[in-house]
Order: C-alpha cells, then sequence, then structure tokens
C-alpha cells in the first residue's frame, strides 16, 4: 500500500480560525493513524491580500495546537516557475485563451443575457462566464495584449472536455463521482499578476508533493471536478477525496476569517488550551456538529 500523503494548505489572508484547524487536524489525524505524511503548504498566490506576518502567526498556531508536518512548508509564492511551466504547455495545446473582461463588464452582459434565450449557465456559485473572450480572432487577442490591455487566461472548459473524455473521482463519504467538466465553466487559470490561479497551484502543488489524500471542506466539491479535469489534462494521477463538512457558527453560518471570536490566537489570548480549542472543534459549535 502507498503511504498516506496529506496536506494542510491555508491561505495567509487572515489569522487560522476554528474551521481551518478543524481541516488541519482531520488531515493530521488520517497522516499520523496511517504512519504517513502530512504536509503545509502556504497558498499565497493572491499576492496584494496575502501577508507573511499572517503565515507566521499560523505556523506558531499550528504548532500550538501541537500538528507538527513533515519537511518544510512549501510557500506557492516561490514556485511561479512551476505553474508557468504547466500553463504553457496547456497552452501549445489551445486549451487556454487570455480574457480581457472586467468583473464589471462580466456582470453586465450577464444581466443583458438575463432575459436572453440562451443565458450563461449557472454554476454552484450563480452565473458562469458567458465565454465573450473564448471566441476572439487570433489577431484581435494579439492587438490587445500589445495595446497593453489587462488579461487573465482562461481554460477552454469545452475543448478541455472534448480532449479528456468522461473522467470520475473517488470521495470517500460519497463514493465514485462522475466527471462535469463545465460544472465551472472557463475558470480562471491564470491572474494578471501572476501566472497561476488557486486551480492550477493546488493541482500543480498536489502533484509534485506526491499527495495520495486530498482532504478539505464540503464547500470545495464542486472545484474538486476542475482539479480531476487539470489532473488528466497534465497527465497526473488523482488522489483519493474526502469532503468533510464544515463547522458552524451559532447562528448557522461557516466560521470565516473575519469571525474573531473563533479565531485560534483569540481563543489561546483568552486562557483557552488545545484540548479545549480540540472540544470546540469537536462540537462543531453547535450540536451535530462537522462530519469527518
Amino acid at each position: 500500500m502507498p503511504s498516506v500523503v496529506t496536506r494542510f494548505a491555508p491561505s495567509p489572508t487572515g489569522l487560522l480560525h476554528l474551521g481551518s484547524a478543524y481541516s488541519a487536524l482531520v488531515a493530521w489525524t488520517r497522516a499520523r493513524e496511517a504512519g504517513g505524511r502530512f504536509l503545509v503548504r502556504i497558498e499565497d498566490t493572491d499576492i496584494r491580500r496575502c501577508r507573511r506576518e499572517y503565515e507566521t502567526a499560523i505556523l506558531q498556531d499550528l504548532k500550538w495546537l501541537g500538528l507538527d508536518w513533515d519537511g518544510e512548508a512549501r510557500r506557492q509564492s516561490d514556485h511561479f516557475s512551476d505553474y508557468g511551466h504547466e500553463l504553457d504547455r496547456l497552452g501549445r495545446r489551445g486549451l487556454v485563451y487570455p480574457c480581457f473582461c472586467s468583473r464589471a463588464e462580466i456582470e453586465r452582459e450577464i444581466a443583458a443575457s438575463a432575459s436572453a434565450p440562451h443565458s450563461p449557465p449557472l454554476g454552484p456559485d450563480g452565473p458562469l462566464y458567458p465565454g465573450t473572450c473564448r471566441h476572439l480572432a487570433p489577431a484581435e487577442r494579439k492587438r490587445r495584449i500589445a495595446a497593453g490591455r489587462e488579461f487573465c487566461m482562461r481554460l477552454d472548459s469545452a475543448a478541455a472536455a472534448a480532449d479528456t473524455g468522461p473522467y470520475d473521482f473517488v470521495d470517500e463519504g460519497r463514493g465514485r463521482i462522475t466527471g462535469q467538466p463545465l460544472l465551472m465553466g472557463d475558470f480562471v487559470i491564470a491572474r494578471k499578476d501572476t501566472p497561476t490561479s488557486y486551480h492550477l497551484a493546488v493541482t500543480v502543488d498536489d502533484h509534485l508533493q506526491g499527495v495520495t489524500l486530498v482532504t478539505r471542506g464540503e464547500d470545495i466539491l464542486p472545484s474538486t471536478h476542475a482539479h480531476v479535469l487539470l489532473q488528466r489534462l497534465l497527465g497526473y494521477a488523482t488522489p483519493l477525496y474526502a469532503h468533510h463538512g464544515l463547522i458552524i457558527d451559532r447562528t448557522g453560518r461557516r466560521l470565516a476569517k473575519r469571525d474573531q471570536a473563533t479565531g485560534i490566537r483569540s481563543l489561546r489570548e483568552s486562557g483557552k488550551t488545545p484540548a479545549d480549542v480540540f472540544k470546540l472543534i469537536g462540537a462543531g459549535l453547535e450540536p451535530g456538529g462537522p462530519k469527518a
């Protein structure tokens, strides 16, 4: 049996909170119980919002909780060349295209097409990108780039689906799931200021780090369809997935970084112990709590 390799991949845009600590605990426990490896990865590709002080605080809080990891934490901003290389591979196959649309322009087009016969399809979070720039002629793309127009890169999901054919993946709690390559639409695969996006970076990193079991919140399940699609396009193995339930606050909302009262640092400063934190996590803050 191959060794179990899990990972916890926080984004340093805020302090560690109970929900993220629960995700870290699930991954750490699965690795340690199997005699495997638990990795920590800092997902800091959003250079405008990520802060090194948050990274330091997150690592300190993990150590305080007693969650040790194997090797050094991988910082994504140190590995842009890895993502750029894979982006180029996809580009040479005609599977990505530059998108010059601003967020406001996308919203206006979606609003305008709401009453049209062929309105944009819906994704997990609402209308998907309508594909405005997908059909631009190569000469027009070059003209806009030469003129200094800002752009991101999107995956042509229909072309990608045709390339890979049908696919599936396994989630421990849900069984074998048929992949839906169009679920996320033509999602952003690289941003204007970095040669990657979350979707590309997490897929490349899981491959390079040999991750065999991805444990993360069930809110990420829709993105898994996109990540497995990228794995198939890039020739990567697909790990086993385990999308766990989320910890909710007393109003029924899932915890977020803005909820300072549930931050690990705040709980530490209030006199809580790691054992107290794990009790809160186990209770899920509400009866019925999280489901691993």
